[in-house]
């Protein structure tokens, strides 16, 4: 479903503390609790040979050198609100070091300032301590970005896009009304790796932007209680089959203050990927893809007339297209291209013409992102392990040769100097919390930074976590899983279950982190009592092509068959209580759990279905067609994998949950099957959030928690 909106759901409340068993609290909110492993935020290369990061105080920049030296307070808050305040003419109070600070060089320092009725785009020198540039930008701006040169500052003001220059001068690029949104990062609802909708050419003269007519889809009605009489907030959501939201790309000329529309010929519903500027900035490159999401065209277009110049190749596949990477320029001659056409997302090297020069598919290693490109080698961050690693590579773009740099088996994060003789590692694996250090790239010499202690030591007594490998369904392919063990464990005793679940494309819940990927909640069920066990089934992420595709056209029948096999190994331990298994998800995890609960009926005794998808003729057309096709093109599929054709073999204790305001996977799903339920005569209990979209964040998530783990402590312990 939608990375940002289920990751932020899965990952929050990550570590806990209390003095014996965690508290809800401690599970749900760790850092407000006092509890949260140690780190580093905000590292970035001042010099080749010099890093800086946000202290612990937040307060602070530190500075540490490739030679050891470190200078603590190198940048503090007081130094920054008194150079601003000066600049901009206005009490100015920051209570930590601005997290989006950016070296423009090593002497200047630039980030944004929300002041009390502006934002401000500042650039700090590091000498005068002074400021050197402000550019004042509407309070209401969001998406901003800054042209290369840094005269200008674009941003959308609401629907329509505006310039600010360092003039002052305020300049409007679009006018459009209601529901025609321009430059928004909110454009093919964020699939297709979709982070921004304004792309600035090179030479800063032009903007590239989305423009997204969806006055022709469906209003969705979306009510807020909080008001006298509660009022509707519709919003435009495309289901799957239905009228979809029509986008174009244009082209804004600084200097002639003209738009160009680019001609891209097609279905008007089609979907316009991977806007790139070529290094002249003389032409943009777009991934055509249709709707059907099996045909992808990637197409030249000349940037001063927005006509078609070339089609360079094309790729089409049985089953689904996914880019989701801009093309990545080596030089004004080559490029190159992430696809999973030949097994494993990776890179692919073209000429400017579409000839292939040459593939860097390594092993079954899964390109996640670029460190450091040039035109003769690249460094970047890539799965290792089963997909439970990610490391840094390096490959040679001449003979394709491909090492890994990194040697320890974890997950890391990386940034590297600009002359690529150091990088910053942060890592964390099963039994290292968090080790930060300054390397070497021929790794000769470390320079440790951190090497964070078990943040629950001495607090509270975690459970035993086990990582475990399953046979998929189909005999031969291995599953990663993690099972943890209540605390004060007696093999002797059978303990209740709670199989905790996702299922879906673009997440992996078991990981090579400290605990194995577990979360605090995971930690407080294994506490109260419970075995807990989470599998990555076939259709989760970074396991290559074949793994993640045999979910198409008849989503949740091979995840669910991969389940039973986690639930056939839990069976093969003593300990476990065969009778007293329960299942928890959330979005594409509380349409797993609704369907184990009525599909095996007489194994899960008790389910927790949060935003559950219910039918996928409800779901939006980008997600929900990329995987099940059209309803009238798949109609076995959407009836076979619809849980309301099988409400009547409901059993055990099936708990719902939905947020009342949310926009991803919409209430009526949750509403849907409730009715079904009185139709078929089988009581569901349900519990709404009025204020919540697809997560309930904030403290109201201990009150989630709360309500999750009593259901589990009510029906399935004894």
């Amino acid at each position: 479903m939608k990375k940002i909106s289920l990751f932020a759901f899965m990952l929050a409340g990550f570590f806990a503390q209390a003095q014996n068993n965690l508290t809800i609290e401690d599970a749900t909110m760790p850092f407000q609790r006092g509890l949260a492993t140690q780190s580093i935020y905000g590292a970035q290369w001042r010099t080749n040979n010099e890093i800086t990061f946000i202290d612990a105080s937040f307060k602070a920049l530190t500075a540490k050198s490739t030679n050891d030296k470190v200078v603590e307070n190198f940048i503090t808050t007081s130094d920054l609100e008194t150079a601003v305040g000066r600049a901009i003419n206005e009490k100015v109070s920051l209570r930590t070091i601005p997290f989006d600070y950016h070296w423009e060089n090593e002497n200047q320092l630039s980030f944004t300032y929300q002041g009390e009725n502006d934002k401000y785009y500042v650039v700090y020198n590091i000498h005068t301590k002074n400021i050197d540039k402000t550019i004042k930008i509407n309070a209401e701006a969001t998406e901003e970005i800054i042209s290369p040169n840094k005269n200008y500052i674009a941003y959308l003001n609401k629907n329509n896009i505006e310039l600010v220059f360092d003039n002052g001068a305020v300049v409007k690029v679009t006018n459009d009304p209601e529901h025609v949104v321009n430059g928004s990062s909110n454009t093919h609802r964020n699939e297709f790796g979709i982070d921004r909708g304004m792309w600035i050419s090179p030479d800063g003269k032009k903007i590239m932007f989305y423009k997204k007519d969806e006055r022709m889809v469906k209003d969705y009605p979306l009510i807020d209680f909080g008001t006298r009489i509660a009022e509707e907030n519709p919003i435009k959501y495309p289901m799957a089959g239905m009228k979809s939201e029509e986008v174009s790309l244009h082209i804004y000329n600084i200097d002639t203050k003209t738009t160009k529309k680019i001609n891209i010929e097609g279905d008007k519903e089609q979907f316009l990927t991977m806007p790139t500027w070529s290094p002249n900035s003389e032409m943009v490159y777009v991934g055509v893809l249709n709707r059907g999401q099996d045909h992808l065209k990637l197409q030249r277009y000349n940037a001063a007339s927005g006509n078609f110049d070339k089609l360079l190749f094309e790729e089409k596949s049985k089953t689904y297209v996914e880019p989701n990477t801009p093309l990545k320029f080596l030089n004004d001659k080559e490029f190159i291209y992430i696809s999973e056409k030949d097994g494993y997302r990776h890179m692919f090297r073209y000429d400017i013409n579409g000839k292939q020069l040459n593939s860097y598919v390594y092993n079954d290693v899964v390109f996640k992102d670029f460190v450091n490109v040039s035109p003769k080698e690249i460094y970047y961050m890539g799965t290792a392990n089963k997909g439970m690693d990610k490391l840094l590579y390096k490959v040679d773009l001449k003979s394709g040769k491909t090492q890994a740099v990194t040697k320890t088996s974890a997950t890391y994060t990386v940034e590297m100097n600009p002359e690529k003789t150091w990088y910053y590692s942060q890592y964390t694996n099963l039994t290292t919390p968090n080790h930060v250090s300054l390397k070497h790239i021929n790794g000769k010499k470390t320079i440790e930074l951190l090497n964070a202690s078990n943040p629950y030591e001495g607090k509270t007594v975690l459970p035993k976590v086990e990582m475990v490998t399953i046979k998929a369904a189909d005999g031969k392919t291995d599953l990663n899983g993690r099972l943890l063990y209540p605390v004060n464990f007696n093999e002797n005793e059978k303990y209740p279950v709670m199989v905790y679940v996702y299922g879906g494309p673009h997440a992996q819940l078991v990981t090579n982190r400290f605990g194995g990927g577990a979360g605090g909640f995971d930690y407080y069920m294994a506490q109260q009592g419970f075995v807990v066990f989470t599998l990555d089934n076939r259709g989760s992420e970074n396991r290559g092509r074949d793994f993640e595709h045999v979910i198409h056209r008849q989503l949740g029948q091979n995840e669910m068959a991969d389940q039973m096999e986690g639930v056939k190994f839990l069976k093969s331990k003593k300990f476990v209580d065969a009778d007293r298994i329960g299942v928890y998800g959330w979005s594409f995890g509380g349409f797993m759990t609704t369907s184990l609960m009525l599909n095996y009926p007489d194994t899960f005794k008790v389910g927790v279905a949060g935003g559950p998808v219910i039918d996928w003729k409800w779901y939006e057309v980008m997600y929900g067609e990329r995987y099940m096709d059209m309803p009238e093109e798949n109609p076995e599929g959407y009836e076979k994998t619809s849980t309301l054709n099988k409400v009547k073999n409901l059993k055990g204790r099936l708990l719902m949950i939905h947020g009342a305001q949310d926009p991803v996977v919409v209430q009526q799903h949750s509403m849907e099957f409730i009715e079904k339920c009185i139709k078929e005569g089988k009581q569901v209990d349900y519990f709404l959030y009025p204020t919540h979209e697809h997560n309930v964040s904030g403290r109201d998530r201990i009150h989630l928690n709360a309500k999750i783990a009593d259901y589990f402590m009510t029906h399935l312990k004894k």
